[in-house]
């Protein structure tokens, strides 16, 4: 999200100064506006354009982008609106120097002027701009791999009138069954069946109770001496 925020800024820092750089001087005193897109292709004349045929248009169709990239969230958008700036400011720059015979930096208003460095910073800030922001997709990745990681739970609990159908495999009405296999029978005489591996073994009773010293009545069984 900051990223996305910080990203956008510094594209629509740069989309301004592109637009603005139009109405600056580019060389020897005059302005982008003076220029016309045709003359990018066919050569620089003296003619003086509209303002609507001039840089001005390409530059416009630029920063439109840029609006249209951060609404989208879309880097791919706003790093075709730097490209458009600079591709354009580059073949400005290519047919001046034909037409002049030179590129030259003068302090005197002579060369290449505020306007071109305008032009050429604002499609750089908007290549960072691009850079800068995580853009849309990647947030939607995010999210998609965050909802995977949660923990689904299998069976949502019920209501506090269903309460009878919990677990949601028992129907209404139904009896509560811990196990599937029916408890085995035990004889109340003689007990469960020690065969029997899954039932549990019970305390026998004693065949000679009268042995047990403990026992008043029965006292206990001994041999008469001889």
């Amino acid at each position: 999200m900051i990223r996305n925020v910080l990203g956008s800024l510094v594209a629509l820092a740069g989309a301004a100064s592109a637009v603005l750089s139009p109405f600056r001087d580019w060389y020897a005193g005059r302005a982008g506006q003076d220029y016309r897109v045709e003359d990018l292709f066919g050569g620089i004349t003296a003619a003086e354009p509209g303002v609507l045929v001039s840089m001005l248009l390409p530059f416009l169709a630029a920063a439109l982008l840029v609006i249209a990239g951060v609404v989208l969230r879309s880097r791919l958008v706003v790093a075709l609106a730097g490209l458009v700036v600079l591709g354009f400011t580059v073949l400005w720059m290519v047919r001046q120097g034909q037409a002049a015979g030179s590129l030259v930096v003068a302090g005197d208003g002579s060369g290449l002027q505020v306007g071109v460095v305008n032009a050429l910073a604002g499609g750089v800030l908007m290549l960072i701009g691009a850079l800068l922001m995580s853009g849309r997709g990647r947030q939607v990745r995010r999210s998609r791999r965050d909802r995977e990681r949660e923990p689904v739970e299998p069976y949502a609990a019920p209501a506090a009138d269903q309460v009878d159908t919990w677990p949601p495999t028992q129907e209404p009405g139904m009896s509560v069954q811990t196990s599937p296999w029916p408890e085995p029978e035990v004889d109340p005489y003689t007990g469960p069946d020690p065969r029997d591996p899954g039932t549990r073994s019970y305390p026998q009773a004693d065949p000679h109770p009268e042995d047990d010293p403990r026992d008043p009545v029965h006292p206990p069984h001994r041999p008469p001496r001889g």
